[in-house]
């Protein structure tokens, strides 16, 4: 036990005297990639018509259950501070977010939205923006520097009237939430059908956050009556579709008073290797959506540049066919109506004018057209000639159509797309492997990791 005493109270030493984990660092880091303003790779997605979410730096963990079931009291437990308000009565009417920062602090409303804009939907549950509170505490004990407590209202039944939608607005933050820990009091409020109905729903798709604790368990009298207590909460559990599952796991957990002496087995601890054992998870996840997002990039990039290419050879080719279409346009009125004029006028007009070589060089390249009038009979001229005109038209309509080509990229746009895709593949592909080896090294050995 003296052991444990040292090395937890070192860990805690190291952790006020600011030191930041590397998980801590970790999930820094990769969010700052994604928020940098100029590289981030949000900023960088908006240019491809890609979203992404920037990972959040902390877990959030929502502690739910009956009124006076130890929730408060173990927020206060964990970062070792005084910062809830406990008791008999319900204390806690609203959501409060509990989390580390410069210095102790309290907002309330807006302030909490705004420092939390992922919880802003919050808004559209009405009445609950004005229970909404955000506690900031110095605490760096344990893993609260990443960790976002969310303390909820106590649930009863009966005639109790909360000012807002509590049952909906619980379900929506355990969808948002990493963790959701339902703390069971043993003093007549643990088969709540308030908390139990929504646990059930929760599970219906979250199931894999949920996590079970007798709390107060010191409190329950004697081992027999925990056992009585244990069971009468599991075998309501089990009757709810979806939560009668095999195993079903519920650790007794009360906080520790050393003037109070207990038998009870205390597994509060689990509690907080539950809450680590999350946080390793989240880190994980983070780097592995930072690679995924990383190669999505890359490929929605050199997609982008692929498809201007051929943007560019397909308006080639449509100038090129537009041009063609442009001169038949020109060219074909232009000599008939040269070849017509040559024929009308005498020849020795046409000498002076351009000289004997020059008229029949003239002749020469007439000549094909002149035939084609002489085919053609006298009273059907009229309609030829609206005909080639009509035709010298539809080529010319046919010329402008073809120049209508598509929007391509600028030489600056392509360079800035070049130089992303160098940026992502040369920084933040080689930022995410360095993190990744840093992440492994607190639990692999040198020599496994080369």
């Amino acid at each position: 036990m003296s052991g444990k005493v040292k090395v937890r109270a070192a860990a805690n030493a190291e952790s006020m005297s600011g030191a930041v984990s590397v998980n801590e660092r970790i999930l820094r880091d990769c969010h700052n990639l994604y928020t940098e303003p100029d590289n981030g790779l949000i900023s960088l997605a908006a240019h491809l018509g890609v979203t992404f979410l920037p990972p959040r730096k902390k877990i959030t963990v929502m502690l739910m259950g009956n009124h006076s079931a130890g929730k408060s009291s173990f927020i206060n437990w964990y970062i070792e501070e005084h910062i809830q308000r406990t008791g008999v009565a319900i204390e806690t009417q609203g959501f409060t977010f509990i989390t580390s920062g410069r210095k102790r602090e309290t907002l309330t409303g807006d302030a909490t939205l705004h420092l939390y804009p992922h919880f802003k939907p919050l808004q559209s549950f009405q009445g609950v923006s004005e229970y909404l509170c955000t506690e900031i505490s110095t605490s760096r004990q344990k893993k609260f520097s990443l960790v976002t407590f969310v303390d909820t209202p106590g649930l009863v039944d009966g005639d109790m009237k909360y000012p807002f939608d509590v049952n909906n607005a619980l379900l929506w933050l355990g969808e948002l939430c990493d963790l959701v820990l339902v703390f069971f009091d043993p003093m007549g409020q643990a088969l709540c059908k308030r908390t139990l109905d929504i646990v059930e729903k929760i599970n219906e798709k979250h199931g894999d956050k949920l996590r079970f604790y007798l709390s107060k368990a010191d409190d329950a009298g004697g081992e027999s009556d925990r056992q009585r207590v244990l069971m009468q909460i599991v075998q309501e559990l089990c009757k709810r579709p979806g939560l009668n599952k095999c195993g079903f796991d519920m650790p007794t957990i009360y906080i520790p008073n050393p003037n109070k002496s207990s038998r009870c087995v205390n597994q509060i601890e689990d509690v907080c290797k539950t809450i680590e054992k999350t946080i390793t998870q989240t880190v994980q996840t983070t780097l592995n959506t930072l690679g995924r997002d990383c190669q999505k990039m890359t490929e929605s990039i050199e997609n982008a540049l692929q498809e201007d290419d051929q943007t560019v050879w397909r308006n080639r080719r449509s100038r090129v066919r537009g041009c063609l279409f442009g001169l038949s346009g020109f060219i074909l009125p232009l000599f008939l109506f040269a070849s017509a004029l040559f024929g009308s006028i005498p020849k020795p007009v046409w000498v002076g004018l351009l000289g004997t070589s020059g008229a029949e060089t003239l002749a020469v390249y007439l000549s094909p057209f002149e035939t084609i009038w002489s085919l053609v009979p006298e009273d059907y001229m009229l309609y030829t000639f609206l005909t080639l005109a009509l035709l010298a038209v539809l080529f010319l309509l046919l010329a402008q159509r073809c120049f209508r080509t598509r929007p391509t990229l600028s030489k600056k746009q392509r360079r800035f797309l070049q130089d992303r895709d160098a940026y992502i593949g040369e920084v933040v592909v080689e930022k995410k492997k360095q993190l990744y080896e840093e992440y492994l090294k607190q639990s692999v050995g040198e020599h496994d990791m080369s």
